[in-house]
């Protein structure tokens, strides 16, 4: 018995290893897209997607694939192998806009759909896209900007009144069908960018992280072992822009020929009637979402479904056994991975809040370790001889992997200093290379690895990692604040933290609550937005003017412990208003929603 799991891990790492190189070596050039063309040409009235009322096969996401990839062609402004950017939320037109340009040889940058004004802009010219695709009301208030600088907008609007702008989905209807020639993507080999994934940074706005065709291709062997058949129903409720949407459920699906269920956004409320009527037997999450479902009302009927597979990440032990007790008999297949990592982890034996297992056939193919890290200086501990040292079994440890040819480390678009900040050099030996995975992780002394948190500035709260000098430089713009030290802060019953600022008012100024209020919605996205805020006289810094957090964070948002003036975020009244003690057990219980 003991000997099994081992076969059955090493059976799939094989299988894994295999898959991909006999693809890496077809002749011509095996990518995402022959994968997909060999579904739909296999499997053509298979349903690929249910959205709403609707029902689209693998032959027709191929065939309006075509039409959308040929309007393109058509589009002054475009042409093939042009970098677009993609800005839609989650939408049957999203995956088939992907594969289009994907027929194109085109790289797609995936813009959260969320984020406005400054962060929209930045993250668009990242990966020097010559074209957006987007849907109006979400780009409104960038578009005479992007008019302006000559950029091709394309609205996905039926119909639009902006000078110079036309509909494109009128255009794809008209458009031909038959697929584009080939030849418009011999150019692409597996090194060349795939799509571009945002990721919050420890500073400054979202990075685009750079996936290759290599790592598509890498992300379809290894998905191939995840236990999705072709005959399962795939619950796609987290955002297509995001990694675990994107490669878990859209390009999984692709990889196993099953069908998806997608929903717009995730609601707690809706998810076990969807996946009845709707027959799923697959569902993705992050830790978040199965917390979400412990925390809705119990049902005689909580147990009557179809749901057999739970894959995803960052869920804790103890939801993790409320969610089984509560819901059923669910595999829960929990796995560790990064946008920008070259090292990941799966949960096979299904160890409650492991994030896998710690095996030498893995750790031989992608060599990793977990090194000593000291919090307050937020470095790597290093010997007398500049070398990072090991953390013993059962000690918290930096996770870094090294950088190798099968697990390359390809970095983030026009941005070498971020790039830069995630390699580590020297560290078991000189000259060596490895990359920074800003996450602490512990090993057991049974080998199974588990996560204990994020380094730096970067905390994560509702699936989204929040890059806390871009929120402190947005609070800054809002004109009666001199300064913002943004952190993240732990509440009871959630995973994650929650953001929090102290700030320090302008001289003559005060904290206009309402006025804060509409800047930080105007400007962040709601997982973003400072929950709390605490005014400070003045901010404190160490010798090297970096502000100091640790103690911010220790001290939280309890009125009763903190002497400065505290603030909570007040949806219904549209403000910040004064924290009061009240407020205080409200958050603490529960009772009041964050």
């Amino acid at each position: 018995m003991l000997f099994s799991p081992f076969c059955t891990v090493l059976t799939d790492l094989l299988s894994i290893f295999l898959t991909y190189v006999w693809r890496r070596r077809r002749r011509p050039l095996f990518l995402v897209l022959d994968r997909f063309l060999e579904q739909a040409a296999a499997h053509p009235n298979k349903t690929l997607v249910v959205f709403e009322k609707q029902r689209y096969t693998y032959a027709d996401a191929d065939r309006i694939s075509s039409k959308t990839a040929n309007a393109l062609r058509a589009q002054p402004g475009y042409k093939a192998g042009d970098a677009v950017a993609l800005f839609m939320g989650n939408e049957p037109a999203f995956m088939f806009t992907w594969l289009a340009l994907t027929k194109l040889g085109s790289p797609v940058s995936f813009l959260n759909h969320n984020i406005r004004s400054k962060s929209l802009l930045h993250c668009f010219h990242c990966c020097k896209a010559t074209v957006l695709i987007a849907l109006k009301d979400a780009v409104e208030d960038v578009l005479p900007y992007l008019v302006e600088q000559g950029i091709t907008v394309l609205l996905m609007n039926e119909h639009c009144d902006t000078p110079g702008i036309e509909s494109f989905a009128d255009k794809v209807e008209l458009a031909a069908d038959s697929p584009p020639p080939q030849s418009l993507r011999s150019h692409v080999t597996l090194k060349s960018p795939a799509v571009y994934i945002y990721t919050s940074g420890t500073t400054g706005l979202p990075k685009a992280a750079v996936v290759n065709q290599n790592r598509l291709l890498t992300v379809l062997a290894v998905l191939s072992s995840y236990g999705v058949t072709a005959d399962d129903v795939v619950y796609l409720n987290l955002p297509l822009y995001h990694t675990a949407g994107f490669f878990i459920g859209f390009i999984g699906s692709i990889e196993t020929g099953s069908t998806i269920f997608l929903k717009r956004k995730f609601s707690a409320s809706q998810f076990w009637e969807d996946c009845r009527k709707h027959n799923v037997t697959v569902v993705q999450y992050i830790g978040e979402v199965l917390r979400y479902l412990c925390c809705t009302p119990k049902r005689e009927n909580d147990k009557d479904h179809k749901v057999r597979l739970a894959i995803g990440n960052g869920v804790r032990a103890e939801v993790w056994r409320e969610f089984l007790e509560r819901f059923g008999n669910i595999k829960i297949q929990e796995f560790y991975a990064s946008t920008e990592g070259n090292v990941g982890f799966l949960n096979y034996a299904g160890k409650i809040g492991a994030i896998g297992r710690v095996n030498f056939i893995h750790r031989k193919l992608f060599p990793y370790t977990l090194i000593q890290y000291d919090s307050e200086r937020d470095e790597p501990v290093r010997d007398v001889n500049g070398l990072c040292i090991e953390s013993p079994k059962g000690e918290t440890g930096l996770l870094v992997s090294k950088v190798t040819g099968i697990s390359p480390f390809v970095g983030y678009a026009q941005n070498e200093e971020q790039t830069e900040r995630k390699r580590l050099r020297n560290v078991l030996k000189k000259g060596d290379l490895y990359f920074n995975s800003g996450d602490l992780m512990r090993i057991d002394s049974d080998n199974f690895i588990y996560f204990q948190d994020r380094v730096g500035d970067t905390f994560r709260w509702k699936g989204e990692n929040v890059a806390t000098t871009e929120v402190s430089d947005i609070l800054a713009m809002s004109g009666c604040l001199k300064e913002a030290n943004v952190y993240g802060v732990r509440v009871p019953g959630h995973e994650g933290r929650i953001g929090m600022a102290a700030v320090v008012v302008r001289e003559g100024e005060r904290l206009d609550g309402h006025r804060i209020y509409d800047h930080v919605v105007s400007y962040l996205p709601s997982y973003a937005r400072p929950r709390f805020i605490r005014i400070r006289n003045v901010m404190e810094v160490t010798g090297t003017f970096k502000q100091m957090k640790m103690k911010l964070v220790e001290e939280g948002f309890n009125p009763e412990f903190v002497q400065d003036p505290l603030y909570v975020l007040d949806d219904g009244e549209k403000s910040y208003t004064p924290m009061t003690a009240q407020l205080y057990s409200r958050i603490i219980s529960g009772s009041l929603k964050l």
